[in-house]
């Protein structure tokens, strides 16, 4: 009999392109993933792998194994969530991967009515980019994952994957509240000359992007993930920046001025592994998602007033 967790193996390498990405994205050592795949070869009889310098290639039983445990996996995540909906989900976990401005604004009323309407269901919460959250979704660390998208073209790998968009979210242009411009301030173009702040990785793309579209290409000097930071390098004059709406609901400090940009948004998404229906854990999460999750005040585009300078 094959086991499910050689399986669960397999799909990791094949998604990686090596042995040593795999064990990192399953959280093992190498040895142990080398020797789950010589075990399974072992259990089918034939070779599932060749190595071709430091990574690895499917073989023809490989490339079909891979197919059928990824629905076979799939079939038996279904057979739990079948039983947990049987057994009313009276006791149970469900695990969440969220990026930090969401974990700041959406995350919090769905975690209170699952804790109140399900009170022995343990809900954990993981910090995690749209990229990482996605992973650990396919290496099943994590029941649900909330990401973002900038209405590009989807993430590459969305394979077993299902999305539910749960909110549109404007961006603004973050300038100091105390500097005057003369052109349009909703307009990206009016900043062709300054200096920009960029945020993470997908955003900086995003970014990049945008001011292509607009005729210029930004100068970034400063990167940082930390939408706070961002806010407080904006406020002191060391460039302008571009945000999302949930960011600055989250946090908004008292010395920038917001421009919501026309025609430019960020959408809300919550992926699920395999196809509809999600597992009752999942879906108990998505519902408390669905329900709690409104258009929020967005924040006003007026500048505050700028504190007192010494």
């Amino acid at each position: 009999m094959i086991d499910l967790g050689r399986l669960r193996v397999l799909v990791a390498v094949a998604r990686e392109g090596s042995i040593t990405a795999a064990a990192e994205a399953l959280h093992y050592a190498q040895p142990s993933v080398s020797h789950q795949l010589a075990k399974l070869e072992a259990e089918v009889g034939v070779p599932l792998l060749q190595r071709m310098g430091r990574g690895i290639r499917l073989t023809d039983a490989g490339r079909l194994l891979v197919d059928r445990a990824e629905s076979i996996l799939a079939q038996v995540e279904s057979v739990h969530a079948e039983m947990d909906e049987l057994a009313g989900l009276k006791t149970g976990r469900v695990r969440l991967a969220a990026f930090p401005s969401a974990l700041a604004t959406l995350v919090p009323l769905a975690a209170a009515l699952i804790t109140d309407q399900h009170p022995g269901i343990e809900l954990a919460l993981i910090e995690a980019e749209p990229p990482a959250a996605l992973s650990a979704l396919r290496n099943n660390d994590v029941d649900v994952a909330l990401i973002f998208e900038h209405g590009d073209p989807p993430q590459a790998d969305r394979r077993d994957t299902t999305m539910t968009v749960l909110l549109d979210e404007p961006l603004y242009v973050v300038t100091p509240a105390d500097r005057s411009w003369d052109a349009p301030r909703a307009e990206l173009a009016t900043y062709a000359d300054a200096r920009w702040i960029a945020g993470c990785e997908r955003c900086r793309e995003h970014l990049v992007g945008a001011c292509d579209d607009a005729g210029f290409k930004p100068t970034v000097d400063f990167e940082t993930d930390d939408y706070v930071a961002v806010q407080a390098l904006v406020a002191a004059g060391l460039g302008v920046s571009l945000l999302p709406g949930l960011t600055l609901v989250a946090n908004r400090h008292p010395a920038v001025r917001l421009d919501r940009v026309p025609g430019l948004r960020r959408q809300v998404l919550a992926a699920v592994h395999g196809k509809p229906p999600a597992s009752r854990p999942a879906q108990v999460l998505l519902d408390a998602l669905s329900t709690t999750i409104s258009e929020p005040n967005w924040p006003s585009e007026t500048a505050p007033q700028p504190p007192n300078r010494p």
